[in-house]
């Protein structure tokens, strides 16, 4: 008797994974988030995958994201874990071999991925790249240039408030990358970690730049990758004025090396005793009291700090003299 013919079975083939995951953190972003995915859509490099992590919001954001943007994948989470705990869930959960964060109040250029991209892989000993971000309502001025770091211990963007006339057209080297437009490789964050979630928000970024200078990545600032940005759309005021002070404080005692805490103590002291004083004579605004209370919980924080230090300087691979060239350069 014949067997009857049975089609042999072949296993499905797993899809293939994106170069590029784009992390979007959202909270209650309803009303910002079709400029910033419509402007994905317009996208020259299409090598990438877009991926929304809401943090438990009530506006109607996974409804519309479900309605009118099928194409990007979704994360629900059922709390608001803030920056770093959002953008962490979406590192996690993808496969990418190059993240790039984008703010969820941004509109990139069409061309903004292809030349983010391009300029990470033409640096190969940069771990991350960072976007020329102006601001969305006044286009014609700079938001940030890259992060710079100094040796008074206080971060700072390059080019801030100043109208883009091309000082800034130059690629080079910076301090660090603006994680609201950012690529990272996804093998630097292997080694050294992703961003502080107790570090909640705000200078998480800078945190996770120093780390990386510490262990031998560089940054490369992408002049022809452009965003606009609407400053403060999902943040700002009190709680931005606490994480920042809190912050600030908390990447000195993590990640500055010893011998330069020893050399340059006394303007890192007098930065903050800055800040202090012009909170001090802002006192009754609410950011004002924030910001003090913030550098007042980094000192309980320092223990916690200090453990977290040990390790970031066990693991450097770079000596304190290209640290201190680095923040003395104020790129």
């Amino acid at each position: 008797m014949t067997q009857p013919q049975v089609a042999p079975v072949h296993p499905t083939a797993a899809p293939a994974v994106p170069r590029v995951a784009v992390i979007i953190p959202n909270w209650n972003g309803a009303h910002l988030l079709p400029t910033c995915l419509d402007a994905l859509r317009c996208q020259v490099y299409r090598d990438f995958q877009t991926v929304v992590v809401d943090n438990g919001s009530q506006d109607g954001s996974r409804e519309l994201l479900a309605r009118a943007y099928p194409e990007v994948r979704g994360i629900p989470l059922p709390t608001n874990l803030f920056f770093s705990g959002a953008v962490n869930c979406g590192i996690r959960d993808t496969a990418s071999p190059i993240i790039v964060l984008l703010n969820n109040d941004t509109e990139p250029e069409p061309r903004w991925l292809e030349e983010l991209v391009a300029g990470l892989e033409a640096h190969p000993e940069a771990g991350m790249a960072t976007s020329k971000i102006l601001l969305f309502d006044r286009r014609d001025t700079l938001h940030t240039a890259g992060d710079f770091y100094t040796l008074d211990g206080v971060p700072g963007n390059r080019g801030v408030w100043e109208r883009d006339t091309g000082q800034y057209d130059g690629a080079t080297r910076v301090f660090g990358a603006c994680a609201g437009a950012a690529a990272y490789r996804r093998a630097m964050l292997d080694d050294i970690g992703l961003f502080d979630e107790d570090f909640v928000g705000y200078c998480e970024d800078v945190d996770l730049s120093f780390r990386a200078q510490l262990a031998g990545y560089s940054c490369v600032y992408v002049p022809t990758a452009r965003v606009y940005h609407r400053l403060s759309a999902t943040g700002g005021g009190p709680l931005a004025s606490y994480l920042c002070g809190r912050n600030f404080i908390n990447v000195i005692v993590k990640n500055v090396p010893a011998s330069l805490l020893r050399r340059y103590w006394w303007r890192m002291a007098r930065g903050q005793c800055r800040l202090t004083l012009e909170a001090l004579r802002h006192w009754r605004e609410p950011a004002a009291r924030a910001r003090i209370r913030g550098q007042l919980a980094a000192l309980l924080a320092i223990p916690t700090m200090l453990v977290k230090r040990r390790e970031i300087q066990a693991r450097r691979r770079v000596d304190d003299r290209t640290i201190e060239a680095l923040l003395r350069s104020g790129l």
